[in-house]
């Protein structure tokens, strides 16, 4: 199961910057994860300041 953002995002980046596959990327209000791509590694959660990250 993907990592999936939820409305709890605010934007700051940080897991985009930590994502090994470089797969996080700004969308419409929050960033978004390529599901297709997601690799569940889950790094992008644990350094969410806002815990806006989960499986989906």
């Amino acid at each position: 199961m993907a990592y999936v953002i939820s409305d709890a995002c605010v934007s700051c980046g940080s897991c985009a910057d930590v994502c090994p596959l470089g797969i996080i990327s700004e969308g419409d209000g929050k960033y978004v994860i390529d599901a297709d791509q997601c690799v569940e590694c889950g790094t992008c959660a644990a350094e969410c300041p806002n815990e806006a990250i989960s499986q989906e």
